[in-house]
Formats: structure tokens, sequence, C-alpha cells
């Protein structure tokens, strides 16, 4: 995946490999023979790889529904999909109604007061909305007793919403009964407002097969690598690489310990490589004793505290590490599943967390 020449002649301490490719590979591996388009679902900067180049390559790709969190996000990336569908999940914050029309973005409403706004700023056949009802998630979405208003009186809707939506709790864990439930109450709740197409399968929930899938789906992690079936095999292709520069190797004695608060003791004489990374880049200071980067695809364990902008490594068994080597702290042999195990959370914080110091090199679709 990375262009080996980048490392060769950078002088950046750590390099960030995205592979356009892959992702454009993973949004197609997620169509299903006479299913629904699939969205890209682009929000946190793209899972923390890079909004503006995902959107462009899925775009290119034939992707023409966008999800993202919030209005900013959208605005930031309407240039690049001038007749995409760019839905903002988050809802429709008092006042902004003006620039979701002059953008032509599509609100995700919630409540009946953002029904209401988006009715009453006079749309008049114009950007239609999405709307959400909640199924069991408790966060976003229209109540049971919301629903209720609704199908007592659909008009209050004005235009006829382009989706009827929900998000699933708990898709990644294929034998959950709340998947079950949340299906049959979205299909309950869809047959009590105006007809219209529905949208409901995550990641996660495109592989609980095709009762869920309705008429799009939005997946997000699955697109940047992150397993959605974590029961089994990845299906998924890895789509980024971060390499980290060694800038010191030092030679320890038995008894001696590494970084703050002493937290690691060299059991044997070692050499402790310390490379060009830390909590402010967003590898998380759980990782501490925890995580392993890899060298030619072996293992090469953390030890000590992740510290600000440092971390070190027990390269003892490594005599080829050297400073100026490179170790891979995400890629193929360590994968951002790999990483979140290791910190006690999941993939998609570990992607979202990657900091701005990186130098990102993208790899074209």
């Amino acid at each position: 995946m990375p262009d080996h020449n980048t490392l060769t002649s950078t002088t950046a301490p750590a390099v960030l490999f995205v592979d356009l490719g892959a992702i454009v590979a993973n949004w197609r591996a997620l169509h299903r023979p006479g299913g629904p388009p699939v969205a890209g679902v682009i929000k946190a900067d793209g899972y923390g790889v890079g909004a503006g180049p995902v959107a462009k390559a899925l775009y290119d790709a034939g992707c023409r529904h966008f999800f993202v969190a919030w209005l900013q996000e959208a605005l930031a990336i309407r240039a690049q999909l001038p007749d995409a569908m760019i839905a903002v999940l988050g809802g429709l914050v008092p006042g902004s109604e003006a620039e979701y029309v002059a953008h032509a973005v599509t609100p995700v409403l919630g409540t009946l007061d953002e029904v209401d706004r988006w009715r009453q700023a006079g749309q008049a056949g114009q950007g239609r909305a999405i709307l959400h009802v909640d199924t069991g998630m408790s966060r976003l979405g229209l109540t049971e007793q919301e629903v209720d208003v609704l199908a007592a009186d659909p008009e209050r809707l004005g235009n006829a919403p382009l989706y009827v939506m929900s998000h699933l709790v708990s898709s990644e864990i294929t034998d959950d009964p709340l998947n079950a439930v949340q299906l049959a109450r979205f299909k309950a709740v869809r047959a009590r407002l105006p007809t219209t197409l529905a949208s409901l399968a995550n990641s996660s929930g495109i592989f609980l097969g095709p009762d869920y899938a309705f008429n799009l789906v939005r997946p997000g992690a699955a697109l940047y690598g992150i397993n959605p079936t974590p029961d089994a095999p990845n299906p998924m292709r890895p789509v980024v690489r971060l390499a980290v520069r060694v800038l010191s190797v030092r030679d320890i004695a038995a008894g001696d310990t590494v970084g703050y608060n002493a937290t690691w003791t060299a059991p044997r004489p070692s050499r402790i490589a310390t490379a060009a990374l830390g909590y402010a880049d967003g590898f998380l200071r759980t990782l501490s004793g925890r995580a392993a980067a890899c060298f030619d695809g072996t293992p090469v364990p953390l030890v000590g505290r992740v510290s600000m902008d440092l971390t070190t490594f027990d390269v003892t068994d490594h005599p080829a590490i050297r400073p100026g080597c490179w170790l891979d702290v995400l890629g193929p042999h360590v994968t951002a599943d790999d990483v979140a195990r290791a910190a006690g959370t999941n993939g998609y914080e570990i992607l979202t967390s990657l900091g701005p110091r990186y130098q990102r090199v993208y790899l074209p679709a």
C-alpha cells in the first residue's frame, strides 16, 4: 500500500498513508446484488482520514449520497459534490435554515420543532429533508409520541421527506435480539407516516441481511477498514498505514526503568527505541504498556507510558532497528481494531483520533 519512496525522502517524523482505492473498493463491496444505493458517511473528517479526499474518491466512483454530522462539515465539501445529496445527521440548529437552502444541504429532522421550522422556512417544493425516528437509541430522532402527532397530521411535514431513517443500536452483535425489535419498530413507524423511502442499516446493519437494507444503506466505519462483523474475519480492505520514525535507540541495564512514573522495568539488558508519536497525535495514553508496533511485519512491544510526543518500544529482539527506521503503528499487521482492543475502545475512536501533525499521503483510487 505505501509509497516507500515517501518514507525514504521525507523529513516528517510520522507519515499517514490513506489508500483511497481501498476505500472505494470497500464501498463497492458493500453493494448487494439487487440491493439499494450505498451512501458514504464522511463525518468527523472522514473518520479521521480526510473528508475531502474521501468524498471526491467516492463521488468519482459513483456515490451520490453522503452523510455528515454537522452543517459546517457539509459546507466544507459541497463544492466537491455538486449534485450529490449531503445530509446532516445532527439536526436543524435554529437559525441555520437559510444556509441549508442556499447550499442545497439536506437536514435530518428529529424533533417536531425541527419539522415545524423547516416547513415554516417556506421551502415551496425545494429542500426536502430526511425524517429521523428513534427506535431504541434514545439520542436523536422523533419519539413515539411525536410520531403519533405526525401520523395524525401528516400535512405538518410539508414536503414528503426524502427518507425516513433510524439508527441501529447493536448491529455489530448479529444475534442481539434488539436488532429484530428495532426492525419491527421501524417498519411499524414507517407504515404510519407518508409513503416514502427508508434507511436503517449502518455498516454492520448491512450484514444483518436484506430485511435491513430498505432503500439506502449508510456505511461509515466499514469504508475505512474497521471490521463490521467483529465475530467473523474482517471482509473489508485495510485503508490506513501509520509509520513513525525511530528517533533514538539506547541500551539500558536490567532493572532500569522507562518513561514517566517508571511503570516498566527492564527484566534484562534491553534496547529501547523512542518513536515520534504520542497522545498529542491521537495515540491514546491508555495504550501504555499494552500495544505493539510492527517492524517488517513482526510485533515490537510498547513499554512504559505513552507521553505527549514520544512513545518507547522494546527492540531488544530486533537488532536491525536503528535511528531513522520506521515502525508501523497502524497497517495491515496492526489494524485499528487491534489497537482498539489494546486501548479498551473501538476502531472508530482510534481513527477519529488521528492527529494533525502527521504528513498525510493519499494513494489514488
